[in-house]
């Protein structure tokens, strides 16, 4: 019998198989970008592939520094990246996974709180939301219709 899991309104499980050539093609790269991690403290390496709206792909990898807080997750990389050098074009997708050879089945690899509130002023910046793909488990993955979902009460400067 399958486990059944809770997930928040606006977010689904899927699996591999289900992917199309695009969420493939973005699992493919977040994973190369995994492997480019530099992460020899924690030894817990993330990638992230950013699909923009004219569809170029942005990778981008966890950064450790023995100065902690110092480093940067993958996803705030990918995203500050696509801000930086494509300052007028929206992120339609955001793939995160991780390249760690125990993985616990039972675990889900979310974003981090840092990187949900980047991706919340991400999408604010861009009037849309980000579909944001990321590890689940039992060899799923969970599917976020915009980080509203992961994130219900996302810090807001007042107008």
């Amino acid at each position: 019998m399958a486990t059944k899991y809770l997930l928040p309104q606006g977010c689904h499980l899927y699996l591999r198989s289900n992917f199309d050539d695009t969420d493939e093609k973005l699992y493919q790269a977040a994973i190369d970008a995994a492997e480019k991690a530099y992460a020899p403290y924690s030894e817990f390496k993330v990638g992230a592939s950013a699909l923009l709206e004219n569809d170029i792909i942005i990778t981008a990898s966890n950064q450790e520094n023995s100065a902690f807080p110092s480093g940067l997750c993958a996803e705030r990389v990918a995203l500050f990246y696509a801000g930086s050098q494509h300052p007028n074009i929206g992120v339609k997708k955001l793939f995160i996974t991780i390249a760690v050879t125990d993985k616990d089945p039972t675990l889900v690899y979310a974003p981090c709180g840092c990187c949900r509130q980047v991706i919340a002023e991400t999408e604010k910046r861009q009037e849309k939301p980000i579909q944001i793909i990321f590890e689940g488990p039992d060899n799923q993955f969970i599917q976020s219709n915009g980080i509203a979902p992961l994130l219900p009460f996302a810090f807001k400067l007042p107008e």
